[in-house]
């Protein structure tokens, strides 16, 4: 088998293109060695002369440094001789140490209160203004102001009251007993059922009531239960012997009378008051009568 035929077209032109192919790698290789370099620049050294020192124009000033036409002998040297004090080395606290200041107290912002907005109905003060507790019977309140409307309700503490409109300035409820039982100050206010319309508060005073002033200190038994009742008014020796239904104290009344209590009515306020019995007998006071019966008497 022939490695190379001539009369093969394709040969041929695979023959042509490995030559040409090798041509320009012998050229490119020659260029990169031979024909690439470059020559060095070379560092031009520049020489710097001092410039020539100016001289001095005729009749100028001298320099300072210059002693032409200065007179030398005016400078004389000054010779000190003083001494410095002997001074003790300054005290030292060998516990000192170091104290780290004290934190800057923060800022607290307090926050402007809004105002309180204006009531859109105006209350100005109630009739009865004060009561007595622990009275019996229901009463009559009456509150005045401006603005009333048909809507509105007489509130107590927080209770809404029937109420009955008399006119916009005026407005009328009933107080049950049970509301002034306990001495105290109630809130009033005239308010819807929806809390869109509302007024100021004013206060209702309920006050303790008048108590009698005396100490139930015996009894004198009696038949039919007609008892006899010793009291003592406090304060006093005097003894008083009360029965049922008579008048003690200018208001008050006995309604009943048992070993262990006498029962006192304000015949005012309708106001019912209990005397325990007082068995105390080592007290310094008057003599206290013991429970007897009628016959015991001489």
């Amino acid at each position: 088998m022939k490695f190379f035929d001539p009369n093969n077209p394709n040969e041929k032109k695979k023959m042509i293109a490995a030559g040409v192919l090798g041509l320009i790698a012998i050229v490119v290789l020659g260029y990169v060695f031979f024909g690439g370099s470059s020559q060095r620049p070379t560092n031009n050294v520049v020489v710097t002369r001092p410039s020539p020192t100016p001289r001095t124009a005729a009749g100028s000033a001298p320099t300072p440094g210059d002693s032409d036409g200065v007179d030398l002998t005016i400078y004389q040297p000054i010779s000190y001789n003083g001494t410095v004090p002997a001074l003790s080395e300054a005290d030292r606290n060998i516990f000192a140490y170091y104290e780290a200041p004290s934190p800057t107290p923060k800022l607290v912002y307090i926050p402007t209160p809004s105002p309180t907005p204006t009531p859109p109905l105006v209350a100005s003060g109630v009739s009865p203004s004060n009561v007595y507790a622990r009275t019996p019977a229901d009463f009559s309140l009456q509150l005045t102001g401006d603005k009333f409307t048909p809507a509105v309700r007489i509130v107590i503490d927080g209770r809404e009251m029937s109420t009955r409109l008399i006119s916009s300035q005026q407005l009328f409820t009933t107080v049950p007993a049970a509301m002034i039982t306990n001495p105290g100050v109630r809130q009033v206010m005239a308010r819807s059922s929806d809390g869109k319309l509302y007024s100021n508060t004013v206060t209702l005073n309920v006050t303790p009531p008048p108590l009698p002033n005396f100490s139930y200190v015996g009894i004198i038994g009696k038949p039919h239960f007609n008892d006899t009742a010793v009291l003592q008014e406090k304060g006093s020796k005097e003894l008083i012997n009360v029965q049922r239904g008579e008048s003690v104290g200018g208001r008050f009344r006995v309604v009943s009378i048992s070993e262990r209590e006498v029962k006192l009515i304000d015949t005012t306020l309708k106001i019912t008051h209990t005397l325990a019995f007082s068995s105390d007998q080592s007290s310094s006071g008057p003599y206290r009568p013991p429970v007897r019966a009628v016959d015991d008497e001489p």
